[in-house]
């Protein structure tokens, strides 16, 4: 932990970020917490602000790592930046130690600085006597809630990074406290968390909000679906192979629990259709608007991020004039290939339709949505990937290394010659991870039951995915093992730049097999009228298992701290 050297949080953060359109900036260098947390404040004003500043603490994934997705350091892309310096090439690549992982991920601090926050905000908001009433809850009970809510998902973010960490409870440590405390371990930071999301879910706000001036005001806020839904995630990574069954250190209770129990994916099935039971979200038809279009019923938990097109700026393909774009993220090859066909069957399958000759004809529509391939409409233009093609002129010009170009969280702009402004909120918890969060659990404590095809069948059929004989291309009387591997690519097609596949490749104990192979892409070379498509290796990248499934506890916090146990191999 961080020895902090003021009582009042309040004087040592900042608590807003430039961008986002609710984290009001509060000037708290130049008051106390008496001010902050004013008894004679009956609106609790300041303390609203000071709420404000522990959101703005969630982090914004729009190329947060250096300027790259997270999912950059995964087999899913590689950064088009050159260098082996890029933060995203250091994780991918494994050239990382406790003292030099990327300020990006060297997360610890930050998160135990926003638990002390949400901590200053539960003791100190009683003395306000705030007059408002939601759901005949006082006002502040619900700030208060949200403040619990925000912590939650601080050490969530926590655990699936370094495992057991340190709970601090209430606790706000002064200078004279002693605070060389030791981890808590993996199994306790559960419970924890899961605690505090059951204790809190009745005294949130109830989705969906009741006026459109709600939606406006209120919308980033957590509701009671939020607090499920994060208990229904915790509880998916809980039961998953990495922290049950596969503990990096089998008897060591801080990286994992120390045996196998079934029950937890029981435990995960229930708590994903505790949200599913709600009835109050659904997934929205178009799955492409999902990212650009504000209070829709899929998202459950978001981190706002103002209007603007720096997603396309900053990742669109080259070649355009009037709507630059520099393409700083290169899809790969393996992530293309794990789009399936428009009947749903793999591409490997031989009763698909794959064309080789053809790849991206009749392919699952997420693969337009996603990815910006040779051929796709863009910017009222066929996109050309080919060698020396518009958008892969092969000078100097930064551009896409694997034939790629990443679509995802960009505006409709395939029939227009220019970027405009739309919502960049980034989604944190949306629904249809409650769907497969449902699907994967109950597939691992039942095996592939009716209610497994079904949540899958959903996904598949709002993807645009043909119906066939009703089965979206799911083969009737799968084993386990074979719905696993369906489910897995299925959140891998879903999910895409969502930092969902560097965790999940993690928690499924397979990064160790999918990064100890290279990255490919595409060269495809135009011949007259035909292209010739050239699978090539873009970059190597590396993990060591097993160290690398947890991160290293920061060198610091060890060196300080002689009750702080380092993560086993670092």
């Amino acid at each position: 932990m961080k020895n902090h050297k003021n009582i009042i949080a309040a004087l040592i953060l900042i608590l807003a970020i430039a961008g986002c359109k609710k984290y009001e900036q509060f000037p708290v260098d130049k008051v106390g917490i008496d001010k902050i947390f004013d008894s004679r404040d009956s609106a609790g004003v300041n303390a609203q602000h000071y709420l404000y500043g522990i959101y703005s603490i969630l982090k914004n994934g729009q190329n947060r790592v250096g300027g790259d997705y997270l999912d950059v350091a995964s087999d899913d892309a590689i950064s088009s930046a050159s260098g082996p310096t890029n933060a995203s090439t250091v994780l991918a690549t494994a050239s990382y130690n406790s003292y030099t992982i990327p300020n990006e991920e060297n997360l610890w601090g930050t998160y135990y600085a926003g638990i002390r926050q949400a901590n200053e905000f539960v003791n100190n908001i009683g003395v306000v006597p705030v007059l408002a009433k939601y759901n005949g809850y006082s006002q502040k009970f619900v700030w208060k809630s949200e403040a619990r809510f925000l912590r939650a998902m601080f050490y969530f973010e926590l655990v699936k990074r370094y495992g057991g960490v340190p709970l601090m409870g209430n606790k706000v440590y002064t200078i004279t406290d002693d605070i060389s405390l030791p981890r808590n371990t993996f199994d306790d930071c559960i419970k924890y968390i899961v605690s505090e999301c059951d204790a809190i879910k009745d005294s949130l706000l109830v989705y969906p909000l009741a006026l459109p001036a709600a939606k406006e005001a209120d919308s980033h806020r957590p509701t009671k679906g939020s607090a499920l839904a994060l208990k229904a995630k915790v509880l998916l990574y809980a039961a998953s192979p990495l922290f049950n069954g596969g503990n990096i250190d089998a008897a060591n209770p801080l990286t994992g629990y120390t045996s196998f129990d079934a029950n937890r994916w029981t435990a995960a099935a229930a708590a994903c259709k505790a949200v599913m039971d709600l009835n109050t979200y659904s997934l929205l038809s178009n799955y492409k608007d999902i990212f650009i279009t504000q209070y829709n019923p899929e998202i459950i938990f978001f981190r706002q991020g103002g209007n603007g097109n720096g997603v396309e700026t900053t990742n669109g393909p080259v070649g355009f004039t009037g709507a630059t774009g520099k393409g700083q993220t290169s899809p790969t090859q393996q992530l293309v290939d794990a789009f399936p066909m428009a009947n749903g069957l793999a591409i490997t399958d031989p009763a698909s339709g794959y064309d080789p000759n053809n790849p991206y004809n009749s392919r699952d529509p997420r693969l337009t949505y996603n990815i910006i391939y040779n051929g796709a409409q863009w910017l009222n233009t066929s996109i050309q990937t080919f060698e020396g093609g518009q958008s892969k002129p092969n000078t100097t010009l930064q551009q896409t290394k694997t034939g790629y170009y990443m679509r995802k969280f960009m505006g409709n702009f395939e029939s227009t010659n220019a970027y405009s402004s739309h919502s960049t909120d980034w989604v944190i918890l949306r629904y249809a991870d409650i769907v497969l969060g449902y699907a994967e659990a109950l597939n691992e404590s039942a095996g592939a039951t009716p209610g497994v095809y079904n949540a899958v069948i959903k996904i598949r059929q709002r993807a645009g995915i043909a119906a066939g004989s009703g089965q979206y291309g799911l083969k009737a009387g799968m084993t386990r093992a074979e719905m696993r591997v369906i489910i897995q690519n299925e959140r891998r097609a879903e999910f895409a730049f969502e930092e969902s596949r560097y965790w999940d490749i993690r928690r499924w104990k397979i990064a160790e097999t999918v990064m100890n192979q290279p990255r490919t892409g595409v060269s495809i070379v135009k011949v007259g009228s035909s292209l010739n498509y050239n699978p090539i290796n873009v970059l190597t990248t590396k993990f060591d298992s097993p160290k690398m499934y947890l991160y290293p506890i920061p060198y610091d916090e060890v060196q300080k701290n002689p009750n702080m146990k380092q993560n086993p191999g670092w």
